[in-house]
């Protein structure tokens, strides 16, 4: 029994942590099994492969199974609550990753959903130690809420644009140049206004040349508006960050956001940013 409570914990730290070499040799081999994996399922689908390595394919994709099963098992095994792993985001992916190769059995085909696995790649920040950088990503999401109101002015500004000169066209060029309805009309100038220019469908006549030129002119003007947009946010959100770090020495603040001392007197950083949630406390 003691030997179990003793093993549980060290079973949980070699697969959910990385501060040990374990933890990381452990990571590293299931990230190297999971891309080999996938590679197996694109392999598989190229017609030489699948019919000269056929069997070899499904023989390396069982084994892999079966490690991702043990895998899955051991974390079931191991975690304290065995219900919050389960059901949580990447337990349902954990489980989603072993399932198609037993559904091959009875239906056919179903072995290519394998490549659910690339989603665990997600683990790779835990390797590497980039779990500081999620902050970052939440310093961006507080800078798109905070411009989400005027991107929506934008964006509606935008449509009726492209509605405006796709019923302009439909009405100068017409059917016999490849406007035959207003959507395609709008179509034409969302591909044209984004500057992306398919070319499927052209303004043969100069009015619509004349139009087709302005709204090319007015595309890359658009293009900058949303970046500036979100930039603006973005600074101010940084701004306002950086003002909650406060040196315990000097009491100054606007330091750079992953400032662990003063520049001013070299005293410990007082982050008073609210601490965000990271996958270190998974599950």
């Amino acid at each position: 029994m003691a030997a179990n409570s003793e093993r549980k914990p060290l079973i949980y730290r070699i697969i959910f942590g990385t501060d040990t070499p374990a933890g990381r040799l452990f990571d590293v081999l299931l990230l190297g099994a999971i891309l080999l994996s996938v590679l197996i399922v694109m392999l598989e689908s190229v017609e030489s492969f699948r019919v000269n390595y056929r069997s070899w394919l499904t023989g390396i994709e069982w084994g892999l199974t079966l490690l991702f099963t043990a895998e899955y098992l051991l974390r079931l095994y191991c975690v304290p609550s065995k219900k919050r792993y389960a059901f949580s985001f990447f337990g349902i992916i954990d489980l989603l990753a072993i399932l198609p190769t037993y559904l091959d059995l009875l239906l056919s085909g179903a072995h290519y959903l394998i490549v659910i696995r690339i989603l665990r790649l997600i683990r790779i920040f835990r390797i590497f130690k980039l779990i500081r950088y999620m902050s970052e990503a939440h310093l961006l999401m507080q800078a798109l809420r905070a411009s989400r109101r005027k991107i929506t002015v934008f964006l509606g500004s935008v449509l009726t644009l492209v509605i405006v000169l796709g019923t302009l066209m439909y009405l100068i060029e017409g059917e016999e140049s490849g406007f035959n309805s207003i959507p395609r009309g709008i179509y034409w100038a969302i591909v044209t206004l984004s500057t992306v220019g398919y070319g499927d469908v052209i303004p043969q006549t100069v009015p619509g040349q004349v139009i087709a030129c302005m709204v090319m002119i007015i595309g890359y003007g658009i293009i900058a508006v949303p970046t500036g947009i979100v930039s603006v946010e973005l600074h101010q959100a940084a701004k306002h960050r950086s003002e909650g770090t406060r040196c315990s020495g000097c009491a100054r603040t606007g330091h750079e956001l992953d400032a662990d001392f003063c520049r001013f007197c070299g005293s410990p950083i007082e982050n008073q940013a609210p601490n965000q949630d990271s996958l270190a406390d998974f599950p």
